[in-house]
């Protein structure tokens, strides 16, 4: 360890000089600046990700639970096409392969594409969290909702999703920490996310180790900072009495 060099990330990216309090200034850009700038990157194609992933989750979740099977082949199809397919082909496809078809996609910035494809990989397993937790209910509930003259969907709206959602808090909290994780295969399309930075970094200061472990912490800090956010919604949003919730 008395040979690792932590100054690394002090230094300026362009002539390796050492540049005061670690932050660039006149231009100057350390690899601590570039660093966090990566994990910026990171963090909003993850965010951006599990949003979009959490719309058509959601959507295909319900799709799959109601009576019309039409509606449920599209919630089964959609999920699983993209569950099928791993997420770092889907990038691929939608990088190489869509613009091809769709020229209008080639105006879209590489990043906005790998949202979708992990945003649309992530969504399949949502999909399927969100169904088990609809089916988890009491049918009684459904036609309860029926029975005072709601509309099927006013009935999921109004009694089934604000409970099914509460009971997949916790899976929901795997996902989020795990598209963060995911997002790594960004730097396959020149994203300029963590990866990508510390296989730059690391070519070009032949720190690895150093390099590495602080991106490694990044990830660690980030998952930490999910967990906690899901936990206290969680724990805000638990249905008495039900089974599973904390108490």
């Amino acid at each position: 360890m008395s040979n690792w060099d932590w100054q690394v990330f002090c230094k300026d990216t362009i002539d390796q000089q050492d540049v005061p309090r670690c932050f660039g200034s006149g231009g100057e850009i350390t690899y601590l600046d570039w660093m966090l700038s990566a994990w910026g990157w990171t963090m909003s194609v993850s965010g951006l990700a599990l949003l979009l992933a959490l719309f058509f989750g959601v959507l295909m979740g319900i799709l799959r639970t109601t009576p019309n099977k039409k509606l449920v082949l599209l919630g089964d199809a959609w999920t699983e096409l993209f569950r099928n397919i791993p997420v770092l082909v889907q990038v691929f496809l939608w990088y190489f392969v869509v613009p091809e078809l769709l020229p209008v996609m080639k105006q879209i910035p590489s990043f906005l594409l790998v949202v979708l494809g992990l945003g649309f990989f992530t969504s399949s397993r949502i999909s399927e969290q969100v169904k088990a937790g609809i089916q988890s209910l009491p049918k009684g509930q459904t036609y309860a909702g029926l029975a005072v003259g709601m509309t099927l969907p006013q009935t999921y709206r109004h009694i089934l999703l604000p409970v099914a959602l509460r009971i997949v808090i916790p899976p929901l909290t795997s996902e989020a920490m795990g598209i963060v994780k995911n997002s790594a295969v960004a730097f396959a399309v020149s994203v300029p996310e963590l990866i990508m930075f510390a296989r730059q970094a690391q070519e070009e200061t032949s720190k690895g180790i150093e390099i590495y472990l602080a991106v490694t912490g990044l990830y660690f800090i980030s998952s930490i900072a999910i967990y906690a956010v899901a936990r206290f919604i969680e724990l805000r949003a638990r249905v008495p009495g039900m089974v599973g919730s904390s108490q």
